[in-house]
């Protein structure tokens, strides 16, 4: 698995590629922590990499979500491909998580 972030006009965006499953949680939840301590609360997340995605990696997503919305900020995810939808949709998440087609309109989605 891969993370990297960028800084963009008015939000951070966070790539991830490979799986997000319990062999990578811990890195996953560590790298988002320090975004987010680091006052980086305004997170567009890339999925279009990820192929994978277990419970493990939906405690991650959520977690950030709330730690983002604490500080004021948000977590958005772009880029979904269908077979992650299908975890989110399953477990409930996508009536909680913002999810945009395009990194652009998630940006533009944040208030100014």
């Amino acid at each position: 698995m891969e993370i990297t972030a960028s800084e963009q006009s008015s939000a951070t965006l966070v790539k991830i590629t490979g799986s997000m499953d319990a062999l990578t949680c811990d890195e996953t939840q560590a790298f988002f922590d320090t975004q987010i301590n680091s006052t980086q609360v305004r997170l567009v997340v890339d999925l279009s990499r990820v192929d994978y995605l277990s419970s493990a990696g939906l405690r991650v997503l959520l977690s950030a979500l709330k730690s983002a919305r604490q500080r004021g900020g948000d977590l958005y995810l772009v880029g979904v491909q269908d077979s992650v939808h299908q975890v989110l949709a399953l477990a409930g998440f996508v009536s909680i998580f913002k999810i945009f087609p395009m990194a652009t309109e998630a940006f533009e989605a944040f208030p100014s």
